[in-house]
């Protein structure tokens, strides 16, 4: 099986550290390495959940290296609301055991490039200043790498954030319009540059996870039930934990419990949005997303449309296409892959091995 290198930007977020599981446990995936940026949380947050998540998956000896504190010209916001406190939700981890990397996040992503020209997949899962501030340092970093992939942009559906942004573009529009700018330059100047990939909400809210689904990978862990998913219990009990013997579904359980609660207060139903975990599988299988290539550009004028993805269908700017836009995905498909994957490692991870969960079990210090 060709394996392809992956580089992680994350801002880890609940959707993130699933989508890590995910990366850990696909075996075409190769990781290189991961970096983080504010986002879903702040830098501190985020550096401590990535390297815990991954501890948990059993990858501790991956590269994490941390970015910048904020923005590259705004200040910074996180979503506490959406994904807890520290950025995990309910869940709790033990404090990860392996330092961050020495090596800024930016000069990682361009030191890897250069390594391995034409090799290494970049997916951006945050704002896209890291891959900004690795700009600056590699204007040439489109034909460095393989690809880059993105989680970013509405482009025929309304914002989550504003009307019209979407959360990752509206933290930092400057870096998105940056980086789309970069591919745009990129494929002018040589027509073989590999064309970004977006998969932006158009895709992302086609992949909604719900209790079944946790249930389905905690039986594929050979785990005993978990009960905390339940819509009937009052929200916001912090001190409630799953119940299940596996700490990889505990997590996830924990994780998802709090990110249930969020959709099904703003968006009336008792699930989540999965965003992060469908764009590194669509990374690793692009046969997953429906795309269309487009010229792409962001606004950052500050009104109204500030933070939107502008893709331009119609060719009206007369623009060479920049980005391969997802339009749909076979959300089904990657559910399946989802829980069979995560669920089988899980059970490896497992210590001792754990009983088969019956058939009819019910579910119910930061460097810049």
């Amino acid at each position: 099986m060709d394996r392809v290198p992956l580089i992680l930007d994350v801002d880890t977020g609940i959707d993130d550290s699933l989508a890590l599981l995910y990366a850990a446990a696909s075996p075409e995936a190769e990781l290189v390495a991961v970096t983080c940026l504010p986002g879903n949380a702040a830098l501190e947050d985020v550096a401590r959940n990535t390297r815990a998540v991954l501890e948990l998956a059993g990858r501790g000896d991956v590269e994490v290296a941390a970015g910048g504190h904020a923005p590259l010209r705004r200040a910074l916001e996180v979503t506490p609301e959406t994904h807890g406190p520290g950025g995990i939700g309910y869940a709790e981890l033990p404090e990860p055991t392996r330092p961050l990397s020495p090596r800024p996040a930016a000069q990682l992503v361009v030191d890897e490039a250069r390594r391995r020209p034409g090799e290494i997949t970049l997916v951006t899962l945050g704002p896209m200043s890291t891959l900004a501030r690795a700009l600056e340092l590699e204007p040439d970093l489109p034909r460095l790498l393989h690809r880059w992939v993105s989680m970013g942009g509405a482009f025929r559906v309304p914002g989550n954030t504003t009307p019209v942004s979407e959360w990752n573009v509206h933290c930092d529009p400057d870096a998105a319009q940056t980086a789309f700018a970069a591919w745009q330059a990129a494929v002018v100047r040589e027509p073989s540059t590999r064309r970004a990939l977006a998969v932006g909400l158009d895709a992302t809210e086609r992949a909604r996870i719900g209790t079944d689904h946790v249930v389905a990978l905690a039986r594929r862990a050979r785990s005993t039930p978990d009960d905390s998913l339940d819509a009937t219990r009052p929200p916001g009990d912090a001190e409630r934990r799953s119940v299940a013997s596996n700490p990889v579904v505990r997590f996830v359980a924990d994780a998802l419990r709090f990110y249930f609660e969020f959709h099904a207060r703003y968006d009336g139903f008792y699930g989540a949005f999965i965003h992060d975990p469908l764009v590194v599988a669509a990374a690793l299988d692009p046969t997953l997303v429906t795309t269309e290539p487009v010229a792409v550009d962001v606004d950052v004028a500050g009104g109204l449309g500030d933070g939107q993805t502008i893709a331009d269908f119609r060719g009206l700017w007369g623009r060479r296409p920049n980005v391969d836009v997802a339009l749909s995905a076979d959300a089904d498909a990657f559910l399946e892959r989802l829980v069979e994957r995560v669920g089988a490692l899980a059970e490896r991870v497992a210590d001792p091995p754990l009983p088969v969960a019956p058939a009819g079990s019910s579910r119910d210090e930061v460097r810049e």
